[in-house]
């Protein structure tokens, strides 16, 4: 006895209602002409630069004139030179440090900026000025203050270690630099945690509070928890465009004194004005997939916490 059976007019009913929605999800020819321009751009800008920079670092170019192919010297140079580790360790030390910094105050602003406090709109439109406000102009407003201002201050009280300008020392120069990178990158940081805790419910903060929880273990215990998704994006994405400062150490200490603030994008392009061209390729190279490594990193956690 066969139980084969032949397909009744409920099973096809399904397909007869599909078929318009496969047509309305076909996506017409003439919106891929659309991306046409955008695609030939982001090509001879991006693309070509970015392939032309990894051929030169397989030379010994000089920026100009002829060349010779090299192999894998400036790459063998380049991790074999003390002083260009030096460098990658400050950049990497600045970008932690500031890593740190940023997101703790951000996330102690935003808890304020949440509760319940007169004025509480307007301190979230002063704290977040300083996103709107050039890097380079920050810097040079702070290096007055550090060279001049705060020198001043500090003879008028007595208060002889702050008498001579940080940035005139080696050894702590680089306090200032984390300082004022900080105070621009802390609003961006502050608005992704506002974010995040108003979708605590208050329900959460009251029963914490019925059982006896304290100020800093609902902190400990709900808070950060709860928003652990968000400190961690915050954090890699921090550090992936703290590794690239550029602006506020050229404005504050111009790399220096000597080479003490040096970080990796100054040396770069310092390389480029001195003839070592090849060789700061090399460099670009190695440092874009660092930075690339740490964005794949970010879209793939900030994919897994979309659903926060």
């Amino acid at each position: 006895m066969t139980t084969d059976t032949a397909p009744t007019r409920t099973d096809q009913r399904p397909n007869r209602r599909l078929a318009p929605l496969r047509r309305r999800r076909r996506i017409e020819p003439v919106f891929y002409l659309f991306l046409l321009p955008a695609l030939v751009l982001f090509s001879l800008c991006i693309t070509l630069p970015a392939l032309m920079g990894i051929f030169y670092s397989f030379t010994d170019s000089v920026g100009f004139g002829g060349f010779h192919m090299v192999g894998f010297k400036n790459y063998a140079v380049l991790f074999s030179d003390p002083s260009m580790l030096r460098v990658y360790g400050f950049t990497i030390g600045i970008a932690l440090a500031t890593v740190v910094l940023v997101n703790v105050v951000a996330l102690f602003l935003a808890i304020g900026l949440t509760s319940n406090i007169k004025f509480r709109t307007l301190l979230r439109t002063v704290f977040v000025l300083p996103m709107v406000v050039s890097a380079i102009i920050i810097a040079f407003v702070f290096q007055f203050i550090f060279s001049t201002t705060l020198p001043a201050f500090a003879e008028s009280i007595g208060f002889g270690p702050l008498t001579d300008s940080i940035l005139a020392d080696p050894h702590l120069a680089w306090i200032a630099i984390v300082l004022v990178t900080a105070w621009q990158a802390t609003p961006q940081a502050m608005l992704i945690y506002i974010a995040a805790l108003v979708t605590i419910p208050d329900d959460v903060y009251e029963a914490s509070s019925l059982d006896g929880a304290s100020s800093w273990q609902q902190l400990t215990r709900i808070t950060v928890p709860m928003i652990s998704g968000y400190v961690l994006i915050n954090v890699i994405l921090g550090f992936k465009n703290f590794l690239s400062s550029y602006d506020i150490i050229v404005g504050l200490t111009d790399g220096g004194p000597g080479t003490a603030t040096r970080s990796v994008a100054m040396s770069i392009f310092k390389g480029f004005e001195t003839g070592d061209y090849a060789y700061q390729m090399a460099n670009s190279v190695v440092f874009f997939l660092i930075t690339l490594a740490i964005a794949l990193l970010h879209m793939r956690i900030s994919r897994g916490k979309a659903n926060i």
